[in-house]
């Protein structure tokens, strides 16, 4: 029974803006029907976490009583000063640059995700606008909804977003009085998600060129999401997108063990330009005043330990088997469809796939009901389409190989076909 006092209660603009994300309504429709296999989920393997080299960072963390009750405490805001060190020291041997920035630059969060929410909120007002690659990561696109901003889709390719596209995007957006309003551009450099496309550092430094050439009206920011560098499966390393700010002033990083180490420990991080480093202090003092410090210390000792080299080896061991046989399965049973087309990647743990241009793979369409009938879920392409700028395609989908086994895998693949074929 309502009464009229809860009745009477009317949601806050951001609780309006938040709703109806696909997120939710992909989780409540796998819930409903255990035995689905999900390639939906961009959930890490059970079978990979690395239970062991936790066990074993627990045993050292915890042996000096001192040491055990200090990481019981609160930490501090912008998080663990060894870890903060750590973290600074492999990022400049990542990117063979001869000297890290200081400390301060560096903040600690729970999960990347945490970090993308602080930094679009001190730097985004309601109005503000976000350049994001079409297609590009949903959550964010929905973080972003929910905070009243804008998102606009710039064309891509498969080496990531055009640099000419988003020159003729700030330009047009120049020409309608709206180039104030951009605030940032947002990138998945890293075998993205959803497209599983890595974008050349040559690319990467013309956009970060491009944005610095257009704070015209203040600074454009580049929020380089690397969530998935440690999940490489051929070819070698790219130098993160900070390598390419010389000055230091334009590139955000951030990062997170989720996907590499464990999702359940939550520890993420970022390397923020200076004048960035006291509002995401600010607003995360609000939130938290600290990420759970437990946690941190225990990624410190992991990494002091040298225990997640070793381990994040094993996850792309596991994770190259599982992408080729989605790969074998979409060549087998994909394939012979004729006119479905996917992006084959290096890494990560996405398949992107464009189905026949009037097939409507969205919540609403036919395929996707006849694919849980089938027995599978996917993530249907459209909500990674930002809603302005370039079209959304609605013939889409995203696959993820992270979760389930080789066979479950092959057989998810072989009942979507099956769902592409029925429902034409």
């Amino acid at each position: 029974m309502v009464t009229a006092l809860q009745s009477a209660y009317h949601p806050s603009r951001r609780a309006r803006w938040a709703e109806g994300q696909p997120i939710s309504l992909l989780m409540a429709r796998a819930l409903e029907n255990p035995d689905l296999i999900s390639l939906a989920a961009g959930f890490v393997d059970n079978a990979t976490l690395p239970a062991e080299p936790v066990k074993q960072a627990i045993e050292a963390l915890m042996a000096d009583p001192g040491e055990a009750r200090a990481a019981l405490q609160y930490g501090t805001t912008p998080g663990d000063p060894e870890l903060r060190e750590i973290l600074l020291e492999r990022a400049r041997r990542a990117d063979g640059l001869d000297h890290c920035p200081p400390i301060e630059q560096i903040v600690v969060t729970a999960g990347s995700n945490q970090l993308l929410q602080l930094v679009s909120e001190s730097l985004l007002d309601p109005g503000d606008i976000v350049l994001c690659t079409a297609p590009s990561y949903f959550v964010y696109l929905g973080m972003l909804a929910g905070i009243g901003a804008r998102a606009i889709g710039v064309a891509r390719d498969d080496s990531g977003m055009i640099p000419e596209a988003l020159s003729e995007t700030l330009e047009r957006l120049e020409a309608a009085g709206e180039l104030d309003r951009v605030k940032a551009v947002y990138l998945v450099p890293y075998f993205d998600n959803p497209g599983g496309v890595t974008m050349p550092i040559e690319r990467r430094a013309a956009v970060v060129e491009m944005a610095k050439r257009w704070s015209q009206h203040g600074r454009i920011h580049v929020i380089s999401d690397e969530a998935y560098r440690q999940l490489r499966y051929d070819g070698d390393d790219v130098p993160s997108t900070r390598a390419c700010d010389s000055e230091g002033d334009t590139v955000v990083v951030t990062d997170t063990f989720s996907k590499s180490f464990s999702p359940g420990i939550r520890v993420g991080w970022g390397i923020l330009p200076p004048h960035l480093v006291g509002p995401v202090n600010d607003q995360k003092g609000n939130a938290d005043f600290g990420s759970p410090h437990f946690n941190q210390r225990l990624m410190a000792k992991v990494l002091a330990l040298g225990l997640f080299e070793p381990h994040v080896e094993h996850v792309r061991n596991e994770y190259r088997k599982k992408l080729k046989a989605m790969l074998d399965a979409a060549d087998r049973y994909l394939g012979p469809l004729g006119d479905v087309e996917w992006f084959s990647p290096s890494g990560g743990l996405y398949l992107w796939v464009r189905l026949p241009e009037l097939m409507d793979a969205g919540m609403d369409g036919r395929l996707f009901e006849t694919a849980l009938r089938k027995g599978v879920l996917y993530v249907p392409g459209q909500y990674c389409y930002a809603s302005e700028g370039e079209p959304v395609m609605r013939n889409t989908i995203r696959l993820s190989f992270g979760v389930q086994s080789c066979e479950k895998i092959r057989e998810g693949v072989e009942k979507l076909s099956r769902a592409i074929a029925d429902a034409r």
